[in-house]
């Protein structure tokens, strides 16, 4: 995969919508920098992650995240020589408390998801980290005063310190005869130190050490000579402070040196997580779906939707503008033909159609749930390339073509049988017999080259491809003659009808001019279309068949699955019902049970299995229940 066909099908985009969905940076880091993969098992593996993350979200939610950040350039910098700052360890403690609910989580819904047990394995409990650093660092990154015995009292002797100073500047404040040379009535501080706002006029009238003056040189901040040395004693108090604080930092900053390692695996599977979080919400909010991924190179998507035009659509019905709706399309590729060519009106759908396919690759082989229908599969490509061409200019430019046609040359020599190629406007941009013989040498190659390959033309001479060439097929985009507008449908098997002619004689082209054009088209044109005519009827009865069989398919394989999940289910609930019964001959005096009726644990009194009960304490009471009532204890199970 290039950087180039990201660019062309706006993979970056679909980046920021999953990381949307994230509920961490660490996820929304990861989405941003998602790639596909070109390896089956691991695009198996991330599909199966998702819908099994899925299914057991219904019943556990999904994993908590609240309070984790992303916190790694954090933890890497605990190597270095100064310790990290406290509130950036109070930020490292959020994120490691919020690992102990992550591994309740796995606890819980682990067993339901055994896709996502390599992740819970590499997701550790570090609570015991944040533990020691709350004890030390409060919710607003303060260190306590407790954090260490000598913190605490050099903190008191801090107050104390202080306490006698504001005794000396509560004596001079009360002075009538003082006051009245300060700026302001009232003691400052300039660092660390208590001082007086003295008027600059009154000079020498306050003794002690004058410190600084205001900006405007109208005030000297003084500090009495009878506060200098209590004022000392603070500072020296501070010193020692902020001496201990390095410490008790140093020793907290090397515990999370120490434990590196496992933090940042820890956070690096929060991340994927998050991120396969991510990709379920977007598929329930979007009604996408993992199609089946296909080893024998088949592409078969049903009701496929452009997953930014959903995107864009919604955005426009928030701003108030009517909603929109994407036209859903039917696409397959490599089973009944490797190479597609798409014909159809300017603005028609064609463009959309072929960037949709490759857009939905893209995000497939990320492992991203896609909006397509059920019965959808879809292969892992090795490469994907495309050349978007500019359908919309009447006359492109020798440069242009030149561009295009170094494109298509370097695609040819890249693609091979697990490439999908993309190529709009095939033969555009110079002469259309030149066109035309340059397209069919270009479908040609691709076949030659095992590829897998949509065109969009224009050109009608590469409608008969189909027709003279095996692997090959037609598509069209619909168009209504009555509205002159395209329906953005499109049709397998159809190529695209001569609209120029029914577009005129619907604006008012007189019938004789009509039909004086139809008479300049050459012999093969008219041919063609006769052809074309000929076989709708059978292809649209043929496509009609396959999608009837499609559906009988899909029906079946949904009463298989049914079958299967409630043959699963009555598997777990004997494997239950068995070790539940083991459980229960096995119970003696003094075992402890849980009471599903009352919800509470109890104590096994006396067995009596002969009338089904036992008698059991709860508390203050000796209680006889039904042996049904009996639950194995949550510890034990």
């Amino acid at each position: 995969m290039n950087d180039a066909t990201f660019h062309k099908l706006d993979f970056d985009a679909i980046r920021e919508v999953i990381a949307a969905y994230c509920a961490t940076g660490l996820g929304k880091s990861l989405a941003r920098s998602m790639t596909p993969s070109v390896k089956t098992h691991v695009v198996r593996e991330w599909l199966e992650q998702v819908g099994e993350l899925a299914a057991v979200a219904e019943e556990y939610n999904f994993p908590p995240m609240g309070g984790v950040h992303d916190v790694r350039e954090h933890v890497r910098a605990s190597a270095f020589p100064a310790p990290l700052e406290a509130d950036v360890l109070a930020h490292i403690a959020e994120t490691l408390t919020a690992t102990a609910l992550l591994c309740a989580w796995f606890k819980q819904a682990g067993p339901v998801v055994p896709s996502l047990n390599s992740l819970a394995e590499r997701i550790h409990d570090l609570s015991p980290i944040s533990v020691a650093i709350h004890e030390a660092i409060d919710e607003r990154g303060k260190v306590r005063d407790y954090a260490s015995p000598k913190l605490g009292s050099i903190r008191s002797a801090i107050e104390e310190a202080k306490g006698r100073v504001q005794v000396v500047f509560d004596r001079i404040l009360r002075h009538t005869g003082l006051t009245k040379l300060l700026q302001y009535s009232g003691a400052t501080f300039h660092d660390d130190r208590f001082v007086l706002p003295l008027k600059a006029e009154h000079r020498g009238r306050i003794p002690g050490i004058v410190h600084r003056s205001s900006d405007s040189g109208a005030t000297l901040f003084v500090e009495p000579s009878e506060s200098v040395e209590l004022n000392n004693t603070i500072v020296r108090l501070r010193d020692e402070e902020n001496k201990e604080i390095t410490q008790i930092l140093r020793g907290l900053s090397q515990r999370v040196n120490v434990n590196a390692k496992a933090i940042l695996g820890t956070l690096g599977a929060i991340a994927v997580l998050d991120l396969i979080s991510a990709k379920c919400r977007y598929a329930k909010k979007r009604r996408c779906l993992c199609p089946r991924v296909d080893a024998d190179g088949v592409l078969e998507l049903h009701e496929a939707r452009h997953p930014l035009l959903i995107e864009l659509f919604d955005r426009e019905a928030q701003d108030g503008r009517p909603r929109k709706e994407v036209v859903p399309i039917d696409v397959r590729l490599g089973e009944d033909f490797d190479a597609l060519v798409i014909t159809g009106p300017n603005t028609g759908g064609k463009t959309v159609t072929i960037k949709t396919v490759g857009l939905l690759a893209l995000m497939n082989q990320c492992g991203v749930p896609v909006p397509v229908g059920e019965g959808s599969k879809m292969p892992v490509y090795s490469d994907i390339f495309i050349d978007i061409g500019d359908e919309q200019s009447l006359q492109q430019s020798l440069s242009t073509f030149s561009s295009h046609l170094a494109t298509l040359l370097d695609i040819l020599q890249k693609s091979g049988p697990r490439s999908l190629v993309l190529i709009d406007e095939l033969g555009a941009g110079t002469d259309p017999d030149e066109g035309a013989a340059i397209g069919r040498a270009v479908i040609a190659e691709l076949l030659r080259l095992k590829a897998k390959a949509i065109v969009t033309t224009h050109l009608s001479v590469l409608k008969a491809v189909a027709f003279t060439t095996p692997r090959v097929d037609n598509a069209s985009v619909e168009f209504d003659p009555e509205s002159l507008k395209p329906t953005y449908h499109l049709r397998l098997g159809e190529p695209g009808n001569s609209n120029a002619l029914i577009i005129a004689k619907r604006l008012g082209m007189p019938a004789r001019l009509v039909q004086l054009a139809k008479g300049f088209l050459d012999d093969s044109t008219r041919a063609l279309n006769k052809a074309i005519a000929g076989t709708l009827d059978s292809r649209r009865e043929a496509e009609a068949a396959r999608k009837t069989a499609r559906e009988a398919a899909i029906a079946s394989d949904r009463e298989r699955e049914k079958y299967e999940q409630n043959r699963q289910e009555l598997l777990r609930s004997q494997e239950a019902f068995t070790r539940w019964t083991e459980w229960v001959n096995g119970l003696k005096p003094g075992d402890e049970v849980h009471l599903r009726t009352l919800n509470r644990a109890a104590k096994v009194v006396r067995m009596q299995l002969h009338r089904q009960t036992a008698l059991v304490t709860a508390g203050a009471m000796d209680i006889e229940v039904s042996l049904r009532d009996l639950d194995i204890p949550a510890e034990e199970s």
